[in-house]
């Protein structure tokens, strides 16, 4: 029984994810067709390692593919906690049920070594068998970069771990594990040659670049050299800063990547393949497209986790471009107050805060006694294409809002606020005080602030799972923030400046910018032929005006966003420094870039991974996550799988008790 587990870890190894050979169109190389008849002789061959080369790319999606996408990233921080559905709570709240046996960590700890062996075959049969073919060093390269990609994954989540640097070929039963710093030297190594062998610009669209390898080896280095490893760093620190801001300041530098001019272009998906997955802020990303067949196990799903839900609300009814809502990830008080709500337009575009009436026939109607006038009585309220649901993201104190009783007229509000929706959910009624735990207004599990980034328009029917827009994994605002932090880890402020004011100055409303207007990726339903009926839930606007309490303005907001000094950074009064108990300026700052990190990079499938590494994780759960309990003396990694622990053996027996508690992590 406990061989056939390491069978499976085995096959795994053996024969990889699913293996595709191209057919020639856009994206050509990803647009596959599945085989199964592949044995590891067919990689023997030119056109066989092509095929495998263009099968590692499935691994990037796995990245996307189900709950443990943001299982593994976004649940147990301070962004976000439990939502409605509770399915995977457990990665959340740290409880009993989040332990060795549970599938999830089992399931990233297996396909992330699957992926490394088909890595380990082009690296090891590419010089054997591929010939002087002009794509030699790519695909060499390409094997490199998805060893070190994915052990890159493994070490962040789990610490040491056994490095398998060969094809597997036969069924092999013993592993040990090695530690972290040799894993970390060994994917320093791959993404070096990756950078080494990779082209500059890619033959294929998706395929990785030497600026792909070169963005993850600075990315690398920031984390050997932060706090989690801090017990066997020392030696390695000051060299990794260095290492980190010249292959950070070598890809914002090559000329091939750039910000996007607006941060809603990043989410601006109206096609599969359409213009905002061309962006050359775009470093890499999982190619997910609506050629069904290639969608992975799953398709890109994360588009399902974060909405709030809006379907059951009578005028209301799930259409396409609104999503369908698993409600998985509620935005905590931390996610809202990170950001400088007037000034700093990333909030507003990237949280879906007002939805359209899509259902007429169940629109509410006024009473009698609610009535503007007594000739509304038992008339809807509201028809099909008006307003439906607004959320407000006001601050603690507000005294406009007394009522959230929506069969009341507007008298419950001030007269410079139409109430333009019956359905109204508020942050803060009646100047309640701040809470960051929440327990203020009528939010609740199913009805909160939701991360649209995601939102996905182009799926083939109203509850289909299968998202079809690509899934980035890498883009260039982070590369600028990550020398940013080195810099400010090597105590040189002021050169972090540049860096930072680059990705805050996008962020700034722009001169004449509509300041209410508003785009996600369910605007995708325009193109989108299922996408039939009258009247859609989709919004082009949010509710900044209403949230804020402010008059109509198209002034640029790029001086209360820019950095001047340093001292903008250490004075700051929006970036939780009491809270934290942070003084010193070097806490100070890692305080900041975290929290510049959320305005910037929020539920982009990473914050675990940097609250783990900056060992910040239990105090901004305990200040932020009203569920959370992580503890300092085992939560900063997952548990090593039992079933891999049950199947192991050496010296030709099974582990031993004594033996797998060595092998586990501690506290696990």
């Amino acid at each position: 029984m406990q061989l056939s587990i390491l069978k499976k870890l085995s096959a795994y190894l053996m024969i990889g994810t699913g293996l595709f050979v191209s057919s020639s169109c856009k994206k050509s190389f990803l647009d596959e067709q599945l085989i199964t008849s592949k044995s590891l002789q067919d990689y023997k061959t030119p056109l066989g390692l092509d095929d495998l080369s263009t099968g590692v790319y499935q691994g990037l999606k796995f990245h996307f593919n189900y709950e443990w996408t943001y299982e593994s990233t976004n649940y147990g921080v301070d962004e976000f906690t439990v939502g409605g559905d509770r399915t995977a709570q457990m990665w959340n709240s740290y409880d009993a049920n989040l332990n060795s046996a549970n599938g999830d960590v089992y399931a990233i700890f297996a396909n992330m070594y699957s992926y490394i062996n088909s890595a380990n075959i082009l690296i090891e049969n590419v010089p054997l068998y591929y010939g002087e073919n002009a794509n030699k060093n790519t695909r060499l390269g390409e094997g490199y970069f998805m060893r070190a990609f994915n052990y890159f994954k493994l070490v962040k989540q789990y610490g040491g771990v056994p490095l398998k640097l060969t094809q597997t070929s036969t069924l092999e039963t013993e592993f040990s594990r090695n530690t972290a710093q040799e894993v970390f030297n060994q994917i320093m190594l791959d993404f070096t040659k990756a950078y080494s062998y990779l082209p500059e610009t890619p033959a294929d669209p998706g395929r990785i670049t030497k600026y792909a390898a070169a963005h993850f080896l600075a990315k690398a280095y920031l984390t050997r050299a932060s706090e989690l490893y801090s017990d066997w760093n020392n030696n390695t620190k000051a060299s990794d800063l260095d290492s980190c801001i010249k292959y950070a300041d070598i890809v914002i530098n090559s000329g091939k990547h750039s910000l996007a001019a607006n941060y809603s272009d990043l989410w601006n998906f109206t096609t599969p393949d359409g213009p905002n997955e061309k962006l050359p802020e775009i470093i890499l990303a999982a190619q997910f497209s609506n050629n069904t067949s290639t969608q992975g196990r799953y398709g890109n799903q994360i588009h399902l986790y974060y909405p709030s839900v809006y379907q059951n609300l009578p005028g209301m009814v799930r259409d396409i471009p609104g999503d369908r809502e698993f409600q998985r990830m509620r935005s905590t008080d931390y996610a809202v107050d990170v950001f400088d709500r007037v000034n700093d337009s990333r909030f507003w575009k990237s949280f879906k805060t007002r939805y359209i009436c899509n259902n007429p026939t169940g629109a509410p109607k006024w009473t009698a006694q609610y009535a503007p006038t007594p000739a509304l009585a038992n008339q809807p309220k509201f028809t099909g294409g008006q307003e439906s649901i607004l959320y407000i993201a006001n601050k603690p104190g507000d005294t406009r809002y007394t009522s959230s009783d929506p069969t009341k007229a507007d008298t419950s509000l001030p007269t410079n606020i139409a109430r333009r929706a019956p359905h109204l959910f508020v942050r803060y009624f009646n100047g309640q005080p701040e809470n960051m735990l929440g327990n203020h207004g009528n939010f609740e599990v199913s009805r909160f602030l939701a991360l649209s980034k995601f939102m996905d328009g182009s799926r083939n029917a109203v509850a289909s799972q299968f998202g079809q827009r690509d899934g980035i994994l890498a883009r260039l605002a982070e590369t600028y923030l990550i020398a940013a932090e080195a810099y400010g880890r090597k105590g040189n402020y002021t050169q972090a400046l540049p860096y930072l004011n680059a990705v805050r100055d996008r962020a700034a409303y722009k001169s004449g910018e509509d300041r209410a207007a508003y785009v996600d990726g369910g605007i995708a339903y325009k193109t989108n032929t299922v996408a039939t009926g009258t009247y859609f839930s989709y919004s082009d606007k949010n509710t900044y005006y209403e949230s804020n309490n402010m008059s109509t303005t198209t002034a640029s907001t790029l001086s209360s966003m820019h950095l001047n000094s340093t001292a903008d950074i250490f004075n700051s009064t929006n970036d939780f420094y009491n809270k934290l108990n942070v003084s010193s300026d070097a806490d100070k700052f890692i305080a900041f870039i975290l929290n510049e990190r959320s305005r910037e990079l929020m539920g982009e499938l990473m914050r675990w991974e940097d609250l783990a590494r900056t060992k910040t994780l239990v105090t901004r759960c305990t200040l932020f996550n009203d569920e959370a309990k992580p503890s300092a003396s085992k939560h900063y990694l997952r548990p090593i799988p039992q079933a891999f622990l049950d199947a192991n053996y050496k010296n030709g027996k099974p582990l031993t008790a004594d033996e797998k508690a060595a092998m586990q992590n501690p506290g696990w």
